[in-house]
């Protein structure tokens, strides 16, 4: 057993009880290498079921033979292999919306806890660190590729981080793989090439350890990152379930306990807690945090980032995304007793009860609306949602049930959202935070 392959197999081992491992197979050198070494391991020991997947991105002519090519390659090693065919978006950065549908691609393809395989060695790692550096990364970015990362269902790993590239092509001339050449790589527009093609080779040529000493320093902030993110955790202990609003079903946090900590713990318990939710902002971008901390009481300051928006509402910071960022069309919408209506863009509402005779309509508050409460007489809604503590975000998609016109019930707030006797109350289901991110 060669040095690469007791390397592979033993970063491999925590995931040896997984249901299959699926290896990323492009063709070219690294990927072949990868799927020859798991098909020699798979003769010598019991492995995951193995198969491979392919991904066709339609961008360039060449293209179209390589999966004949990985066919015959994986054929010969009685590995089974699924070609996926995408759409790549357009965008500024071809090599982003590639990458984007190469990995819904492999999340799609994985059943849970399967792993898929991928080849980026040590040389890439080295390569990622000096691009992220390049572009101001911080100490995420900068900790580079992880070995292993949540997919889908799924795990990613990569085996290959410990080995270089020259020990990869040793191997594949060792045992006469041939491999494809993808014509892209030679085109140092992209900025990934031009740092593999000119710098990398100008950085060894003075410094033949940097590539690896690269590698190490990108483990070093790896652990850092962790840390980092241990702190982040401790601090959002306090801070988090800051709201009795749960049925709005949004992240939410308690400004207070932010503002007690440091500004760099600051920012560092916010990308935590955001990093799920959106891209990161730039340095910058980040006065918009300042702005928002620190705005008067009375104000409803807004900082909008790429995945969604912060909202601040009585010293609580709010979370919105996909609906939330749209306002409902007008609604004037006929209801029963015991009926759901799905309200466009804003969830669903039900009355669950039997309402009395009438004309029951549900309604979005426009202003100047009152309504009759026990022992009360007359209250403006203003008022009472105000009392309430209710976000101010939330007011215009609340949904009213209004009798002939007269406003009876605010949906989902004790003691307004029914009768006293409790026969009918008024139940809202808001809209769902999901904008589409991995």
């Amino acid at each position: 057993m060669t040095p690469v392959h007791i390397r592979l197999r033993n970063a491999l081992q925590p995931w040896r009880s997984a249901p299959g491992w699926c290896v990323a197979l492009s063709g070219g050198l690294d990927s072949t290498v990868l799927l020859h070494l798991l098909a020699s391991l798979a003769q010598r020991e019991a492995l995951p079921p193995l198969s491979a997947i392919h991904i066709h991105h339609g961008l360039q002519a060449a293209a179209d033979a390589w999966p004949a090519h990985c066919r015959e390659l994986c054929a010969a090693l009685s590995v089974s292999l699924q070609v996926e065919y995408v759409q790549v978006a357009p965008g500024a950065s071809l090599e982003r919306a590639a990458r984007e549908a190469r990995y819904a691609a492999f999340a799609a393809r994985l059943g849970a806890g399967e792993v898929l395989l991928t080849a980026q060695h040590r040389d890439d790692q080295a390569e990622t660190l000096l691009f992220r550096l390049l572009r101001g990364a911080g100490v995420q970015g900068l900790s580079a590729m992880p070995v292993s990362r949540a997919l889908g269902v799924g795990q990613l790993v990569r085996p290959l981080l410990n080995c270089s590239r020259e020990e990869l092509l040793a191997y594949a001339r060792e045992h006469k793989l041939t491999w494809i050449e993808d014509p892209s790589n030679a085109d140092e527009r992209f900025s990934r090439n031009y740092l593999r093609r000119q710098v990398l080779p100008a950085l060894l040529s003075r410094w033949p350890q940097a590539a690896t000493n690269m590698a190490r320093s990108a483990a070093h902030l790896s652990e850092a990152a962790q840390l980092l993110d241990e702190l982040a955790q401790q601090d959002m202990a306090a801070a988090e379930d800051a709201t009795e609003f749960a049925w709005l079903s949004l992240p939410n946090l308690a400004l207070p306990a932010l503002r007690a900590l440091s500004e760099p713990r600051q920012r560092n318990a916010l990308r935590y807690w955001l990093r799920p939710l959106t891209t990161m902002p730039d340095s910058e971008h980040w006065a918009g945090w300042q702005t928002l901390r620190d705005a008067a009481v009375d104000a409803a300051p807004i900082w909008r980032l790429a995945g969604g928006e912060l909202r601040r509402s009585d010293e609580c910071l709010w979370w919105l995304s996909g609906d939330w960022l749209c306002t409902p069309p007008p609604l004037a919408q006929p209801i029963q007793s015991n009926q759901s209506v799905s309200l466009p863009g804003n969830g669903h509402v039900q009355v669950v009860g039997a309402l009395s005779a009438g004309d029951w309509r549900l309604a979005y508050r426009q202003g100047g609306e009152q309504m009759l409460l026990a022992g009360r007489g007359r209250r403006d809604l203003k008022r009472l949602l105000n009392e309430r503590r209710l976000p101010s975000f939330v007011r215009d998609r609340l949904p009213l049930l209004l009798l002939d016109g007269q406003v009876m019930a605010l949906a989902n707030l004790p003691g307004l959202h029914g009768p006293a006797d409790g026969s009918w109350q008024l139940h809202w289901q808001p809209p769902t935070n999901d904008q589409g991110l991995s």
